[in-house]
C-alpha cells in the first residue's frame, strides 16, 4: 500500500516537474516560490501588513497580531517537529549516490532541509485559512495564492505533491489552532471579540 502511495506521488511530480516543464513555468516559478525572501516580497508583506494594522481597525491591528504566532507556530511544527520525524529526502536529493529521482528539472537551490510536509505549503495555507476565517469576502485570493505557492514547490523540483498536501493540512489545522485559542479567550473576554465578514 505504501509503494503504490508512493508510486503516485512520484507519478505526479514527474507530471508536474517535467511533462509540465515550460520556459514560462522556467521563468516565472523560480522567483514565484521564493518571493518573500527578496527584499521586494518582504517590502511587500511587511507593507501590506502594515497597511492592515493601521487601516484596519480594531479587527485588522488584532488579526495582524495574531498572524505573528500563527506564523511562528506553523513553521515550528513544520521545520522543527514533522520534518525532523519524517526526514524524508527531497526528490532533488542525492541518497547513497544516487538522485532519488532521475532527470529533475530543478529551477532553484534544492536546499538541505527534509521534504515533508513543505514549509511553503504549510505557512501560505496557514495563512490562507486564518485570513479567510476573518475575512471571507478574501477568501478566493487567499486560497488562490496559497495553491500557486504549494505548485510551485513541486514545479521547481523540491518537493512532492504529498508534501504539499501534507503542508496543507498542517497549515490549516494551525490556524484552527490560533482561531478556537482566541474564540475562546474572547468569550471570557468579550472586549477582545472580533467578527467575521
Amino acid at each position: 500500500m505504501v509503494d503504490f502511495i508512493y508510486n503516485i506521488d512520484r507519478a505526479v511530480f514527474i507530471f508536474c516537474n517535467q511533462t509540465l516543464a515550460n520556459p514560462i513555468f522556467d521563468f516565472v516559478m523560480p522567483p514565484l516560490t521564493n518571493w518573500n525572501q527578496s527584499w521586494f516580497g518582504l517590502t511587500l508583506a511587511v507593507g501590506l501588513w502594515l497597511l492592515l494594522f493601521w487601516k484596519g481597525g480594531k479587527k485588522g491591528r488584532i488579526v495582524c497580531l495574531l498572524l505573528i504566532p500563527l506564523i511562528l507556530l506553523s513553521d515550528q511544527i513544520s521545520s522543527t517537529v514533522i520534518k525532523t520525524l519524517f526526514a524524508r529526502p527531497r526528490p532533488c536529493h542525492i541518497v547513497d549516490g544516487l538522485p532519488v529521482i532521475e532527470n529533475i528539472h530543478l529551477l532553484v537551490t534544492c536546499g538541505a532541509g527534509y521534504s515533508f510536509p513543505s514549509s511553503h505549503a504549510v505557512n501560505n495555507f496557514a495563512f490562507a485559512a486564518f485570513i479567510s476565517y476573518y475575512y471571507r469576502r478574501w477568501s478566493w485570493l487567499a486560497f488562490t495564492y496559497a495553491g500557486i505557492m504549494g505548485f510551485s514547490r513541486i514545479s521547481v523540483g523540491v518537493h512532492y505533491p504529498s508534501d504539499v498536501l501534507g503542508g496543507i493540512t498542517v497549515g490549516v489545522f494551525c490556524a484552527f489552532i490560533i482561531i478556537m485559542m482566541w474564540e475562546s479567550l474572547s468569550k471570557t473576554y468579550p472586549a477582545l471579540s472580533i467578527g467575521r465578514k
